[in-house]
């Protein structure tokens, strides 16, 4: 059984002390492949650097929607050149969040706009970071849906109506520790009802560890948690639901097969 976390930070400073255990537990655990995720050019340097040196890992670019007031056109440069790296399979996270409003939101909606543009040009999906803004950003990727390149919208937090929404134009829905929690039924509904084959898999490392370790840092190989819940809240065996979401993964992110010979029957949907 293989299982793929298509979302953390391997990069942030809470990994110093002991990056390559992590790794090393992640690998024992059955996760075969990271996507270590960009939040500001830095950080989308940093992530790459860490996928040249693994060929488990891959990276994203982007630009976090909390530092979206310091975003520059000069940013947007960079970005757009790492972007082009041949080990960046995403790009994000980039969005809205209207809970923290670390930056004001009409700037947010303007450089979230200008993020949207270059993922579409890069020809990259985009990885969507939705807090407390779900029309707004429905809004803004309904404007250019038609040129998107599918995407994920990553640790959705919203109801089963607002998850067909954006299953409707074509994302996937990546699922975290969250569903774990005791009061998390909203997205335990969303995980048992959408649709399989747009499903993935986060931890979000190193936040939102799941039970029985929230309150800790998260980690990758703490996933298979979050990986059993989904498969007992859809009533089928781990394994079904590690390889579905699994190759979901590889399709979206167009990441190398594992075993070429066993996964060639499999068709990657094209994006909406």
């Amino acid at each position: 059984m293989e299982l793929i976390d298509t979302h953390c930070h391997l990069d942030l400073d809470d990994y110093d002390r002991d990056r390559p255990e992590v790794m090393e537990r992640a690998r024992s655990a059955g996760i075969s492949h990271l996507i270590t995720i960009g939040l500001n050019p830095e950080s989308s340097a940093r992530a790459i650097a860490l996928a040249e040196s693994h060929d488990f890992i891959s990276a994203t670019v982007g630009y976090h929607p909390h530092e979206a007031a310091g975003l520059t056109d000069s940013d947007l440069d960079r970005l757009r050149r790492l972007g082009r790296h041949p080990r960046v399979v995403g790009f994000g996270e980039i969005g809205l969040d209207f809970y923290r409003n670390r930056s004001p939101r009409p700037v947010q909606r303007r450089r979230f706009d200008d993020l949207i543009r270059i993922g579409v040009e890069l020809g990259l999906p985009l990885i969507i970071h939705d807090r407390d803004a779900h029309q707004e950003t429905l809004e803004h990727l309904n404007s250019i849906k038609a040129d998107l390149q599918g995407g994920v919208i990553h640790c959705f937090s919203g109801d089963y109506d607002l998850a067909r929404r954006f299953l409707d134009m074509g994302f996937h829905l990546s699922i975290p520790g969250t569903i774990t929690f005791p009061k998390a039924e909203v997205i335990r509904e969303v995980t048992a009802r959408m649709p399989l084959e747009r499903l993935l898999l986060e931890t979000d490392a190193p936040f939102l560890a799941p039970v029985p370790r929230r309150g800790r840092r998260n980690e990758p190989a703490l996933m298979a948690y979050t990986a059993a819940e989904a498969a007992r809240l859809r009533n089928i065996p781990l394994a079904d639901l590690a390889r579905a979401t699994t190759g979901n993964a590889r399709c979206l992110f167009k990441l190398p097969k594992a075993n070429p010979a066993e996964n060639e029957s499999r068709s990657c949907p094209r994006p909406r």
